[in-house]
């Protein structure tokens, strides 16, 4: 009798554990990505990330600033004479692996690309990035954005610059609208560090317009992309990541910060830095990068006795988190366990 008091008992705990185990499994969270999510293995200063879906390949393949962190060399030589590294996901975005270093010089010498940003169109591939000549050890040079084309996201054929307004114009992000046009925004360094905007219809013509899209405080690195119904806008501050919101992609709303306190996360920290931004289905993912040696993204700690900075203070690190929508703006709680999953792109 106890015997079978007994298997009563062991039983009624197992099918009390069984279905506790099937209620935790009810929106468990299974794909939570590592963090920090990619490194640089060659120079260790992977920045201004943008995340492009190779539709031959069926792999995600994210594009960056390979800043020199890990070379000595003086004041911020390091952000100069960059490649545009590789690295790509066979597993939805949770493990990279670097593949290398595009090889975009058209000119003489060693020149500097940075944070490109990529749009496909009937079969091709169109990279739109920074372009300065040289090498320099002090924040300068005259910067162009200049255009490449590609098939594979691994060779490119240069096509020549952007025609647009002779200042310093950095940070391209693209985006098709509805009046058939493809509109590019981006920031222009000797009109405040603010976004100007431009229009084409191939991509290789435009026509800048007048007015600034998003004015006020200086600011780099905007970002564009459709989610709930609302086209969004974030740039880079310096100290997070500012939120814009528009119905029309014209006029835009100025809304909070995101990324703008530290994360408890592995190396995600002080704050989060030029980002790109992949809505899959119905979740938006911000990826961005960090300076996890500084107690503030400003902070570089001051040069050396040999006029360098130190490792530590130039080392970056790639991360992502989920963008909420509360029914007004976008939230970003970067501590919050969530799934992360980048789906196939079909078309």
């Amino acid at each position: 009798m106890k015997g079978l008091k007994f298997i009563t008992a062991f039983t009624a705990l197992v099918t009390m554990g069984l279905t506790i185990v099937a209620q935790h499994k009810v929106g468990a969270i299974t794909q939570q990505p590592p963090s920090p999510l990619y490194r640089d293995p060659i120079y260790d200063g992977a920045a201004d990330p943008v995340l492009v879906f190779n539709r031959a390949e069926k792999e995600w393949t994210m594009l960056y600033t390979q800043r020199r962190a890990n070379v000595q060399s003086p004041g911020v030589a390091f952000c100069y004479g960059t490649a545009i590294g590789v690295a790509v996901s066979k597993d939805h975005g949770h493990s990279w692996v670097y593949k290398g270093a595009l090889n975009l010089e058209h000119e003489q010498g060693q020149n500097t690309f940075w944070a490109p940003d990529v749009v496909y169109q009937n079969g091709v591939y169109h990279m739109f990035v920074v372009y300065i000549k040289g090498v320099y050890s002090q924040w300068g040079g005259d910067s162009h954005l200049i255009h490449y084309t590609s098939k594979n996201l691994w060779d490119w054929k240069y096509e020549g610059p952007l025609h647009l307004p002779d200042h310093n114009i950095i940070d391209p992000t693209l985006i098709k609208l509805a009046d058939g046009k493809w509109h590019m925004w981006y920031k222009d360094q000797k009109l405040n560090s603010i976004t100007m905007t431009a229009q084409s219809t191939d991509l290789v013509n435009w026509n800048v317009d007048d007015k600034p899209a998003i004015g006020g405080r200086a600011h780099e690195g905007p970002k564009i992309f459709w989610f709930k119904n609302y086209y969004w806008m974030i740039t880079d501050e310096w100290q997070g990541q500012r939120v814009y919101r528009s119905k029309d992609a014209q006029t835009w709303e100025h809304q909070g910060l995101i990324l703008d306190k530290p994360c408890h996360r592995n190396e995600d920290t002080p704050t989060g830095a030029h980002a790109d931004v992949v809505v899959s289905g119905d979740h938006a993912y911000i990826i961005y990068f960090t300076h996890p040696g500084r107690k503030t993204h400003g902070d570089d700690g001051g040069l050396d006795k040999d006029g360098a900075y130190s490792y530590s203070t130039k080392r970056t690190s790639i991360h992502a988190a989920e963008l909420e929508f509360d029914g007004i703006t976008l939230l970003c709680d970067r501590d919050k366990p969530f799934n992360f999953w980048l789906a196939d792109i079909v078309n």
